[in-house]
């Protein structure tokens, strides 16, 4: 290959020190000229003598050890999309006529700033001197993943944030990105806005719809146009960060991010334990709503407690003893989270659950009695499975039966993390909860007691109700009213 070769300006391209505009004027200019092509781009001002001949030792093989040439400050402007190919073009034709930098003449056309112009010159001279950057690194360093199809703003993010201490991996085709994100795990993501086939808006969206939709996205754009920025955040992007930005303004960014990341998965670990997805789901999306520290909230209470435990207990061998109440539990337990309640705490044979903390809804009591009725319904479809495994057994008589007492009470609590630094609880306390207890206390096996404010909040069309003689509690100077959920 020689520099007369149309492939030697491939080669360049390849190089990163032209850009393909400059090749086509080159070539048109060779027609006319009869030059070789590295020629006319010397003459066109767009290389160097010293360019062309690290190219051609390139191309023979004779630079195989030698680090990566420096690429033109032109071509590294358009790679960082701080200038578009018109706008380098405008310049270098200027510059041709009266000799002056490169940089200056964009900056007085208004085509970017002195700013991005002296990034792009340090960018310059590490790239010159720069070794493989694309290699991962295994040190423990947090891992962030730059989806960008200019390699050149790859190699400008990767080179600021792993000089901040960061493990930085590139990936110019956003759809191997995707692929990547699962092996990888990476604590934050910097995409490209505007890239080819898949933009930064699509992968965020596509991201935050998969497996790995906890990782934060950061875009990076030098279109600050505020409808994209939009189209981004809608699209799921947790920042944006115009590439103007200095790398200490990035890293801030990044930071932030990954620290709100981390609390929102705290959260989200909190109070998986204890409610359902979609509970859980309804606290991150209203954080602010959500008081950890201690409320006072309107709420429904259940208590459940199994009849009869105490006899099964004295008649099993230990491990089947907990075997049969994980299994009575579980499907209790099960039933609050259906009905989208919290599990506040198991209480021996019995749990306590709680309806409208930390996320409150309209029909909380109507969902507590829902979901007392489908523990009920529970504990006859394990008593009907003992049976047949029973008489499967060829024992005679049948299995000691059991069976739930519950009680349900609204009113207003004191709601928060209740305890000391060593170990706390998010629980309710209050009077409405004592009486929610007395009321579990007092019902009989297969029976649900319902305190009168709960009984206000469900519609009567939703649930009967039966009236029964109001009842003297500890505690309570008045008898209370009560009623029978049928």
């Amino acid at each position: 290959m020689s520099a007369s070769s149309p492939l030697f300006g491939d080669l360049l391209l390849k190089l990163g020190i032209v850009s393909p505009s400059q090749v086509q004027e080159a070539l048109a200019l060779q027609a006319l000229t009869g030059q070789r092509v590295g020629e006319a781009l010397i003459s066109l001002g767009y290389v160097t003598r010293e360019q062309i001949q690290d190219a051609l030792g390139e191309a023979l093989g004779l630079h195989q050890d030698k680090s990566p040439l420096q690429p033109a400050l032109g071509e590294l402007l358009v790679g960082l999309k701080y200038v578009t190919l018109a706008q380098l073009d405008e310049g270098l034709a200027r510059q041709r006529r009266d000799g002056r930098k490169l940089g200056e003449i964009l900056v007085e056309l208004g085509h970017c700033t002195y700013k991005q112009i002296y990034e792009a010159l340090g960018l310059q001279n590490r790239i010159a001197g720069r070794q493989d950057l694309a290699r991962p690194t295994s040190d423990g360093r947090r891992r962030v993943v730059v989806v960008d199809d200019s390699p050149l703003a790859c190699a400008f993010v990767q080179e600021g944030l792993v000089a901040l201490g960061y493990e930085v991996l590139c990936f110019q085709d956003p759809f191997e990105a995707l692929e990547s994100m699962g092996r990888l795990q990476p604590v934050i993501v910097l995409s490209d806005l505007e890239m080819p086939g898949l933009d930064g808006v699509e992968l965020c969206r596509r991201l935050k719809e998969g497996p790995r939709h906890a990782v934060p996205v950061i875009i990076l754009t030098a279109n600050d146009v505020e409808a994209e920025r939009v189209r981004g955040l809608r699209a799921g992007a947790d920042d944006y960060v115009n590439k103007s930005a200095s790398m200490d303004e990035l890293a801030a960014r990044i930071e932030s991010v990954v620290r709100r990341t981390g609390e929102t998965e705290r959260m989200r670990k909190l109070f998986a334990r204890y409610t359902s997805d979609a509970v859980v789901e309804e606290i991150l999306k209203s954080a602010d709503a959500v008081v950890l520290t201690g409320e006072k909230r309107e709420v429904t209470l259940l208590f459940a407690d199994i009849r009869n435990f105490t006899g099964l207990a004295e008649s099993l061998p230990p491990e089947q003893v907990v075997g049969v109440l994980n299994q009575v539990l579980g499907r209790m337990s099960d039933a609050v989270l259906t009905c989208g309640g919290t599990l506040d705490k198991f209480l021996g044979d019995g749990l306590m659950a709680v309806f409208g903390a930390p996320v409150a809804r309209p029909d909380d009591a109507l969902r507590a009695l829902q979901c007392a009725k489908m523990m009920m319904d529970a504990l006859t479809d394990l008593r009907i499975e003992a049976e047949a495994e029973w008489a499967a057994n060829g024992r005679e008589g049948q299995p000691l039966a059991l069976e739930l007492g519950i009680g349900i009470n609204s009113g207003v609590v004191v709601a928060g993390n209740i305890g000391s630094t060593v170990r706390a609880e998010y629980t309710c306390i209050g009077d409405a909860v004592n009486v929610a207890a007395r009321l579990c206390a007092l019902a009989g096996p297969g029976e649900i007691l319902v305190g009168e404010r709960t009984r206000e909040l469900v519609d009567a069309n939703e649930t009967a109700f039966e009236d029964l003689p109001p009842v003297r509690l500890k505690g309570k100077q008045q008898p209370v009213p009560l009623f029978r959920a049928l």
